[in-house]
């Protein structure tokens, strides 16, 4: 499959496209290292009004951040749940499934002609051919391209097994490698080989062992010496 050239103004409008992108990770990363340190305050009586908006401006920021591919937005909620115990567990927990579900909601509404066109202003040729041979196909059809394009190993399985897959892979410590909670949502949104109903039925199972930990033992737990 031939694609079209791409002349050398829109390959500048590519790379600039990718600047930008890494300058939205950056920000984001300082942004979710300048909301953990805001987090860091004492907590009384006096100050009830104040500690409320501060965790009001926390959740919408982590729902906000941990969309972002490659932003640990998810220390935000961890944070929460340290200091504050097991009663920010549930709005963590909804925050969390949130920001993911808003992720692959962006992947599903991006245009693959778009991704494709990028990749091509970025000199990216074999992954724009890759990417342009999956437009118009059904999922069914997308898993058998994939599973005869991969090495005969464990990719096909992987790709069959994609709902197993993503579960480990949200779970998985360093996957900020791969775009983090963000990254793999919007990756699982692009590829449209994931249902709505049932990603987000995957991710509330994938994001739920720690939640379900801290409501169970958040108390013990913080009442062990440092």
């Amino acid at each position: 499959m031939m694609l079209p050239t791409v002349p050398e103004h829109r390959r500048l409008v590519g790379f600039l496209k990718l600047g930008v992108f890494v300058a939205i990770v950056v920000v984001g990363n300082l942004m979710t290292r300048g909301v953990i340190d805001g987090l860091d305050l004492n907590i009384r009586p006096s100050n009830e009004p104040a500690l409320h908006r501060i965790i009001m401006i926390s959740m919408a920021a982590y729902i906000l951040l941990m969309a972002i591919p490659f932003v640990p937005g998810v220390e935000i909620g961890l944070a929460l749940m340290m200091i504050l115990g097991p009663k920010i567990v549930p709005l963590v927990f909804i925050c969390t499934l949130t920001s993911l579900c808003l992720a692959y909601l962006i992947g599903r509404l991006v245009p693959e002609s778009s991704i494709a066109q990028f990749l091509r202003e970025v000199r990216l040729e074999r992954a724009a051919k890759f990417l342009a041979g999956f437009e118009g196909l059904t999922p069914e059809q997308r898993i058998v391209r994939l599973t005869e394009r991969t090495p005969r190993k464990w990719l096909p399985w992987l790709v069959r097994h994609r709902y197993v897959t993503l579960l480990v892979a949200i779970n998985l410590p360093g996957n900020m490698v791969v775009g983090g909670g963000g990254g793999l949502a919007m990756m699982a949104g692009m590829s449209r080989l994931f249902s709505p109903f049932a990603f987000v039925l995957l991710v509330a199972v994938a994001i739920s062992p720690i939640p379900i930990l801290l409501l169970l033992f958040g108390d013990a737990i913080a009442s062990w010496p440092i």
